[in-house]
């Protein structure tokens, strides 16, 4: 039986490989994010930010959405399965973009945002 939601998985593609996906498709979105527009040393990259963040989800829907409809958000996903009543596979557009996220905001906050006491150029106490 074909699910008939729009974030229904590709036809031969497993649970785990779609799982995985999501994982790093994820990652991929909250990373830029950090780099772009949280992180307080970016400089001068803040202002491209908006692009930034647009050329991955675009990027992501390019390379996912025939595998998984590229869902990077669980709101994004949820909508369609609760107005087609199709919940196979749910789990991966829950599971796939929290851990993903969770990941890049740690591997970001551990090896990129410094925790110094030193204040930024530009900012007064």
């Amino acid at each position: 039986m074909q699910e008939t939601s729009a974030f229904a998985l590709g036809a031969n593609v497993s649970v785990w490989n779609a799982f995985v996906f999501e994982i790093v498709m994820t990652f991929g979105l909250v990373y830029t994010v950090y780099a772009t527009a949280i992180d307080p040393k970016k400089g001068e990259v803040g202002i491209i930010a908006p692009i930034a963040i647009g050329f991955i989800v675009g990027a992501n829907i390019l390379a996912g959405g025939a595998f998984t409809g590229a869902s990077m958000n669980p709101a994004v996903s949820f909508g369609p399965a609760l107005v087609s009543f199709t919940w196979t596979h749910h789990w991966v557009y829950w599971a796939g973009p929290l851990i993903g996220g969770g990941l890049a905001g740690i591997v970001y906050e551990v090896f990129f945002i410094s925790h110094s006491h030193e204040p930024l150029p530009g900012s007064e106490y």
